[in-house]
């Protein structure tokens, strides 16, 4: 590994510049961590109000009428879970096909207007997010009249300008004698695609679906512009509700948090190996 080579001659220096590395790194990784371990931790206190709530590393016990707290003080509660979990589903898997489709067209089939076409893509991405949000706004309420529905949530991100920039990417690096070969045994574009691309693109698809899904899930400012009814919430901005204008129910937040932050890591953990994988995709040859 680079952080252990041996170029230096002096041995004490070498092992005194890596002690400093190690040290460094455990204190990123423990900042990184920290605030994870502070939610799960704070999960377990009781549920009251934020003023009375005393904020330490370790409770003085652990207890779960916070998650009790959690569930029991909406009727909605699980319901905004549930709506987290359609419109993340639903979104991971339109952007996965979607996006795939889009990359194949562009990396391995040439038609005319394609790299005029990819540059105004790559243009949209580097507009800020926030900027589209009123325009988007105004098109779904004013015009498609579906606030405060799934569509209004789901339709705007079926697929990303990111996903299908990532997908032509690594699509790009697939030879082209292995297309050539599929055509002379006959298949067509759409077999090429299901039966050759996507096999050998799992690797990219999984790290689509990990950052889709985790991006989806993770969503406040869109589904607080146009939901206006609890029962239609999803888990981030149904989190809101534990805060007032006085007040925070800190602990039962904290249990809500904790909860949502449930699929990603299965959902990461699950598809680690892709994901690992599609990280280094490119760093070595050959």
């Amino acid at each position: 590994m680079a952080l252990y080579n041996n170029h230096l001659g002096n041995r004490t220096a070498r092992y005194v510049r890596n002690t400093i590395i190690i040290v460094l790194l455990l204190l990123f990784a423990l900042a990184t961590l920290f605030p994870i371990y502070f939610m799960i931790i704070s999960s377990f206190g009781d549920p009251v109000e934020a003023g009375a709530v005393s904020y330490s590393i370790w409770p003085g016990k652990f207890t779960l009428e916070s998650y009790k707290f959690f569930f029991e003080y909406s009727e909605y509660s699980y319901r905004w879970l549930w709506n987290s979990l359609i419109v993340a589903t639903v979104v991971m898997v339109s952007n996965v096909i979607f996006a795939t489709m889009a990359g194949y067209a562009f990396s391995k089939i040439n038609f005319r207007g394609r790299n005029v076409l990819f540059a105004v893509l790559l243009c949209a991405m580097m507009i800020p997010y926030q900027v589209t949000q009123v325009p988007l706004y105004i098109l779904i309420v004013n015009i498609f009249e579906i606030q405060n529905t799934y569509r209004a949530l789901i339709m705007p991100s079926l697929v990303t300008v990111y996903n299908i920039f990532l997908a032509k990417q690594f699509m790009s690096t697939i030879p082209k004698e292995v297309l050539e070969s599929a055509k002379v045994e006959g298949c067509n574009q759409l077999q090429i695609l299901f039966r050759i691309i996507m096999p050998l693109s799992k690797t990219v698809m999984a790290v689509m679906a990990i950052l889709t899904f985790m991006e989806t899930w993770n969503t406040f400012f869109w589904p607080f512009l146009v939901t206006n009814t609890m029962d239609m919430q999803t888990i981030q901005v149904g989190l809101k509700n534990f805060r007032f204008a006085n007040t925070t129910y800190f602990a039962p937040m904290m249990a809500g948090a904790t909860i949502s932050a449930l699929p990603m890591f299965i959902l990461f953990f699950s598809l680690q190996r892709y994901f690992l994988e599609g990280v280094t995709v490119g760093a070595v040859k050959g």
